[in-house]
């Protein structure tokens, strides 16, 4: 039981290690404030959970079974991918030439406001809701009731990444006042939404 402990876990630290969309996510919120980070890590890894418990009651087997239910769930979740990036790169653009500027606007972005976005990202990556349907099983212990192991292993992968990502939360924290300066946050905000659109057009193309 602690070998497969120790493998969920290790498996867990490597897929957070992987950059993508909500890596860039927390990263770019995370330079507002370190609430703002916190709680876009919150809701991304509420996502996560839920992704978890679906997989757990079988639920994402119809989506992969279904061609055109992750079809649709691909192309929202490509729109939702270009839509940050654009944003990002629009803010961008708005801060250039002015200190600060971008910040100041952000800045006052509300708690829940944070915690959608992150939650929105997950939720709209049908590859998440595939991905947790292959993960999680191999965890499951020969024997150990089948439905209540897997909610289990989703509640704590989500915790886990809570505190994987607190540390991209911390960091950042301990570095914005490199980091928020007028040229490198715009620079920041340009490579963010680059990625963001990139990854949009990517899952929007695939077949």
């Amino acid at each position: 039981m602690l070998s497969t402990l120790l493998a969920f876990l290790g498996a867990c630290t490597l897929i957070a290690a992987s950059p993508g969309p909500s890596t860039v996510l927390i990263i770019r919120q995370s330079l507002q404030s370190r609430r703002s980070g916190f709680l876009t890590v919150l809701g991304n890894e509420t996502g996560v959970f839920v992704w978890g418990v679906v997989a757990a009651f079988g639920l994402t087997a119809l989506l992969a079974a279904s061609e055109m239910a992750y079809d649709v769930m691909r192309v929202v979740g490509a729109v939702v991918l270009v839509v940050f990036g654009v944003q990002m790169l629009w803010q961008a653009r708005r801060a250039k030439g002015a200190a600060d500027d971008g910040l100041g606007r952000d800045g006052g972005k509300s708690g829940w406001a944070s915690y959608r976005t992150g939650l929105l990202i997950n939720l709209a990556n049908p590859k998440a809701a595939i991905f947790a349907m292959s993960f999680l099983p191999q965890f499951v212990p020969e024997g150990a009731p089948h439905l209540p192991t897997m909610v289990g292993l989703a509640a704590l992968w989500a915790v886990y990444e809570i505190g994987y990502y607190g540390l991209y939360v911390w960091f950042v924290g301990r570095m914005k006042t490199v980091l928020s300066r007028a040229g490198v946050r715009r620079r920041l905000e340009q490579v963010s939404g680059g990625v963001l659109l990139l990854l949009g057009a990517r899952l929007a193309l695939e077949s």
